[in-house]
């Protein structure tokens, strides 16, 4: 390491060295300004590897993101689907079962009709059965009106029943809405 004499003040001259005439010294710069200059370029370049990290970090975070959309897309039938196997093999039994008496092809049913009611509730599948309840076009979808006792507005029977899946409509019930007498 060797010390570079400080440079002189304004009201200083200064010193030739004592080594000879004509002899000229470097130019000084400021102490340390080629210092700052490198940690400040190594500062730089530190934060230009790190933003170029977490652009790629970024990237893959999107990708693999896409990559679940996808995929949730692709298989999110497969819980109803896995549900919907015993009751096909229970359908595909009755059938098989050739002369069997109406009792026990009732009985069949029956049961395969259980086990699809079952997977539609653990799926989040609701039945929309609104007889009597006030009319709402959200859910229902009225085929006709009739003249009717009691409240306007209310469904009076209904020709094919509705579902809904985790709140959202499938298939609006289709009903029969009463209107007032007279109207």
């Amino acid at each position: 390491m060797h010390d570079t004499p400080p440079s002189p003040g304004p009201e200083e001259t200064p010193e030739m060295p004592s080594g000879g005439a004509g002899q000229e010294s470097p130019p000084e710069t400021m102490p340390g300004l080629e210092e700052l200059l490198r940690a400040a370029e190594l500062k730089a370049a530190e934060h230009h590897d790190a933003w170029l990290r977490a652009k790629a970090e970024t990237e893959n975070l999107r990708r693999r993101a896409q990559e679940d959309v996808a995929k949730a897309h692709k298989y999110a039938a497969e819980k109803f689907a896995a549900e919907m196997l015993p009751v096909k093999d229970s359908l595909e039994a009755a059938l098989a079962s050739g002369n069997a008496a109406i009792e026990a092809l009732r009985g069949g049913v029956e049961l395969t009709l259980k086990q699809l009611t079952a997977a539609f509730e653990k799926s989040g599948m609701a039945e929309l059965n609104p007889v009597n309840e006030k009319f709402d076009p959200r859910w229902h979808q009225a085929i006709s009106t009739v003249e009717a006792e009691g409240e306007a507005n209310r469904v009076v029977q209904v020709l094919q029943k509705g579902y809904a899946l985790n709140e959202r409509v499938i298939r609006p019930a289709l009903v029969i809405v009463s209107k007032a007498a007279g109207a």
